[in-house]
């Protein structure tokens, strides 16, 4: 592997940004903008990665159920929207809640009810370790997959369709430049909490707890509630991609929330580096564009995709980031 020192490092995160920062004028100069579309969609599969590998890469939590955050960030503005153009309310008891396509309501309204779906889960699921924590998330993903899938008011199986894009104060959200860099800020500003609290002595305890629970417990911390903790902040991450992804496609099904969603993220981990925080985003990346060019060239691109990530974990442990960039972290 080729050595780059932490300089190197910097400058390909600088590079990266001024990439992501100026493409949708060079997309637009060169018409190709298809591409802007295409670079908010990573983004937002960005936030989804980055939060579970706050959970994964920090916490040694494996999540199989991560898509039911994303699902229900999407549905709280797809449902919204649906009453917003109906005029009517979504809840009328105890307190009435009406129909809105306003983002400053629904998106944190989507990360507080992921949040809460969060809580709920994790309490019950991080009183257990290993193969079963595995298993209880996948059972909630499906019985939440289900749940959504019965309201047939919302479409059921067929989805819900939003007839625009939210709208932010006075900015002009159907704008797909608008859109990416709200999408831009959105996940810098997700990545850059994500960092502070990695690196902050609570992060230190959930990274404590992943390598030996019992000794931090010795130490005098409770460590389930610290790991709660995280697990709830990482699905209000994916509860406001959850509100992006419903924005962009304005469309929301049941199939957001369906394990392989879970499974298709996780490999974005993966392929960027687990533990890395930044790596996710890249993984996301990776992942999307080889599905872009794969699928451009064969029907069978998933036989091809699966040999890459195949090669990934044989020879790239630490993922593509992790591998060049933090090769010597986590030894």
């Amino acid at each position: 592997m080729l050595k780059l020192n932490m300089t190197s490092k910097n400058w390909f995160l600088l590079i990266t940004f001024i990439f992501l920062a100026a493409l949708p004028f060079v997309a637009t100069a060169l018409d190709e903008t298809f591409y802007i579309g295409f670079f908010s969609r990573i983004l937002i599969y960005g936030i989804a990665a980055v939060s579970l590998d706050l959970i994964l890469g920090y916490g040694g939590m494996v999540s199989f159920g991560h898509a039911i955050y994303l699902g229900a960030g999407a549905y709280v503005v797809g449902i919204l929207a649906y009453h917003g153009v109906e005029g009517s309310a979504f809840i009328n008891w105890p307190i009435s809640i009406m129909g809105t396509e306003n983002a400053l309501v629904s998106w944190p309204l989507s990360i507080l009810v992921s949040a809460l779906l969060a809580l709920a889960i994790g309490a019950i699921s991080l009183r257990t370790t290993g193969v079963y924590f595995i298993m209880i998330t996948l059972a909630f993903a499906q019985m939440m997959y289900f749940f959504f899938t019965s309201l047939e008011k919302y479409g059921g199986d067929d989805g819900l369709s939003l007839f625009s894009k939210n709208r932010v104060g006075g900015l002009e959200m159907n704008s797909d430049i608008s859109f990416y860099y709200v999408c831009f800020g959105l996940f810098l500003g997700f990545l850059i909490l994500c960092y502070r609290l990695v690196n902050s002595r609570f992060g230190l305890v959930v990274q404590g707890s992943k390598e030996n629970d019992i000794r931090m417990q010795a130490l005098g911390f409770e460590t389930y509630r610290y790991r709660l903790t995280c697990f709830v902040i990482a699905g209000a991450g994916a509860g406001l991609a959850g509100a992006l992804m419903a924005n962009q496609t304005e469309f929301v099904s049941p199939s957001l929330l369906h394990w392989g969603v879970s499974g298709e993220i996780m490999v974005m981990v993966i392929l960027g580096g687990v533990g890395t925080l930044v790596g996710p985003a890249f993984g996301a990346a990776a992942l999307l564009i080889l599905e872009e060019i794969l699928a451009h060239y064969t029907e069978h691109w998933m036989l091809f995709l699966g040999l890459i990530l195949i090669f990934v974990v044989l020879f790239a442990r630490r993922g593509l980031y992790g591998s060049i960039f933090e090769r010597g972290a986590g030894k």
